[in-house]
């Protein structure tokens, strides 16, 4: 049997290069979240050019709206035009038979004015929905490229924000016709010509009200930029903490925290509920003075016409068709409060969203543009189970902050061999499988399989070679198969063969199941032995060249324990196995056994040899057999 060399102690070790520190407590949770507080701007010239990416490939979907847009302007602006032309020409000169085809004529347009507008939305929409889409892919599988150290620094709770709301932001600004702010202004331009050439000093007189829509417009904005900007903070930290005590309810529930945790989640609802205040007084303000500005132009209209023209037929037209579109001009203006509010939150949202697209784990390998060579790399590997040394770690440091965890570990692991890791809580264990299979990167050192560097290694190839099996085993919605296979296309042959290798058939024929058994959300109706019997069929259909157990057996009820150990047996025939294990019974038939102490490798040999030197790793048998015994 080929032995482990020790680590030499190695004093100290620099902190991790680009590795973030640990998430404080309660991070996302604060009124200002780190990442939140962005702008606020309606528009943004450079988030446009990066959204237009997504959009561009639905360019013929712009490209048909923009022609109906204008369309549809043109139908709705001619209506008054046509009602003015019967009222004076028909109806005020007593040719009420033309009235049936001035009737018709207007039903025609206003039909026409109808389809047209079906068309520009639904061109404007499916461009939106097809943007969304590719924007819902992008982000989903950046996020799902990142590295454990990604998700240690962003919280779950704001990452689904990113997902979900942001997303849902963007998509109003198509689905509410926000966008068509610009259909609005060239409506509303459309208007003043159209008035200036039916009278310009009466125009003239009703764009003096501009101006103070112009002031009001303004001040509106500002107050509604100041409460959205604190709206998406207090939003970001109302889902961070909906999220963590969700994932955590049996706690919350267990240890009787559920008033402390809905108090504390009323008053991050109620930060959020008055962030909203600046934003309702503003709209309302806003509609209300934009409706009184659009009455008074009306008004002097009227007066206008009352006190500067002989009353005549053609004066009545004028009146008619001004007061017309001066309440189609002042709709627009009316709801620009709330497009502007859609549109502010789109920008927001955007620039969020691509500060996430942007954002790559800089122990992730991403950054280092060699790393990134070496994977694109199409040399050929060496074969697999070409070296005697399956495992080789070489002066090994890691920290996830400040703070060290690994001090220069060494360690030989020989093919074909079971190795066990032990060693007190935060020794290090697990951590130096987090960079066996580079969910993290080492600070320093080297780490090689079969001789070949783990970072030449692909990243999808290399966790074909090495599968983790933990204690604590997560299953998704759907069946049985469907978690053993987790998408890949094995034969319901080779399925059954799994299963029935690591004992899972005899769990399920005493439940009256099988593999096409449905699964609730986390596996919640299987018990935690049924759980780790379905990542054993999981990693035995995966067939790896190296299997870790990392406390696989840790927590299993009695009544289990037999079909574990029987599972646990047959996956490990034929591989080199690292196990980090509790349980002496798994930890005495190891080949060799690692102790390791503050991430270092401090003992090593059999565990006869190790029981009587006396050491650290006798101190832990001793209390491994009392923790058994209990």
């Amino acid at each position: 049997m080929a032995a482990v060399q020790p680590a030499p102690n190695t004093p100290g070790t620099p902190p991790a290069v680009g590795s973030p520190p640990p998430p404080s407590p309660g991070q996302g949770r604060g009124p200002v979240a780190e990442g939140e507080l962005l702008s606020g701007s309606a528009y943004d010239l450079r988030l446009i050019r990066r959204l237009w990416r997504y959009t561009a490939p639905h360019w013929h979907l712009l490209l048909a709206w923009a022609l109906f847009m204008p369309l549809t302007i043109a139908l709705e602006l001619v209506q008054p035009f046509l009602f003015k032309y019967a009222l004076t020409e028909h109806m005020i000169g007593g040719h009420l038979d033309a009235l049936p085809l001035d009737t018709v004529a207007y039903m025609g347009l206003v039909g026409a004015q109808g389809a047209s507008g079906f068309c520009e939305q639904w061109f404007l929409q499916l461009a939106g929905q097809r943007t969304m889409h590719a924007l819902r892919i992008a982000i989903f599988d950046h996020v799902m490229e990142q590295r454990a150290a990604f998700f240690d620094r962003i919280p779950v709770g704001r990452l689904m924000t990113r997902m979900t709301n942001d997303i849902e932001s963007l998509n109003e600004m198509f689905a509410q016709g926000a966008i068509t702010l610009v259909a609005d202004f060239i409506k509303m331009i459309a208007i003043l010509c159209l008035m200036l050439a039916f009278d310009v000093q009466l125009t003239l007189l009703v764009v003096v009200t501009l101006p103070f829509l112009v002031g009001l417009v303004e001040y509106a904005r500002r107050l509604m930029r100041q409460s959205f900007r604190q709206i998406r903070v207090r939003l970001a930290a109302m889902n961070a903490f909906a999220q963590e005590h969700l994932s955590g309810i049996r706690v919350v529930l267990l240890l009787g925290r559920a008033k402390i945790a809905t108090r504390e989640y009323d008053e991050i609802n109620a930060g959020h509920r008055d962030a909203y205040l600046p934003q309702i007084r503003a709209d309302a303000a806003m509609y209300a003075i934009v409706e009184a500005i659009g009455r008074v132009a009306v008004g002097i209209v009227i007066w206008y016409a009352a006190g500067h023209r002989a009353a005549s037929v053609a004066t009545v037209g004028i009146v008619y068709i001004f007061i017309d579109y001066i309440n189609r001009f002042f709709i627009p203006v009316r709801d620009l409060s709330a497009k502007y509010t859609v549109m502010q939150g789109a920008m927001a949202a955007s620039e969020r969203i691509f500060q996430l697209l942007d954002t790559d784990e800089p122990d992730g390998g991403k950054s280092d543009p060699a790393i990134t060579a070496r994977e694109d790399a199409e040399d050929p590997l060496p074969p697999k189970n070409a070296a005697a040394i399956a495992v080789e770690m070489r002066n090994v440091h890691f920290s996830y902050g400040a703070e060290p965890v690994l001090r220069g570990i060494d360690l030989r692991v020989p093919r074909g061999a079971t190795v066990a890791v032990v060693g007190a809580t935060g020794s290090g264990k697990s951590t130096m499988i987090k960079l066996l299979t580079r969910l993290y990167e080492r600070d320093r050192g080297a780490i090689k399989i079969d001789g070949v560097d783990l970072r030449d290694i692909p990243l999808a190839e290399l966790r074909e070679r090495v599968t983790v099996v933990s204690q604590d085993v997560l299953l998704f919605a759907g069946t049985l198969a469907e978690n053993i296979a987790l998408g890949k296309p094995y034969e319901r042959v080779k399925l059954d063969a799994a299963v029935r290798r690591v004992g899972l058939d005899r769990a399920l024929e005493r439940r009256g199941a099988d593999i096409m058994a449905p699964v609730s959300e986390r596996g919640a109706n299987f018990s935690a032995g049924e759980r780790q019997l379905v990542a054993f069929a999981r990693a035995l259909l995966r067939d790896p060249e190296i299997l870790i157990l990392d406390e696989a057996t840790a927590h299993v009820d009695p009544e289990a324990e037999g079909l574990i150990e029987r599972g646990v047996a047959e996956l490990m025939k034929g591989r080199t196995t690292l196990v980090i294990a509790h349980r002496l019974s798994t930890i005495r038939n190891a080949d060799l056994i690692v102790v390791m102490d503050k991430g270092q490798v401090v003992e090593q040999g059999t565990h006869t040899e190790l029981v009587a030197r006396g050491g650290l790793y006798a101190a832990l048998e001793r209390t491994f057999r009392r923790q058994e015994a209990e």
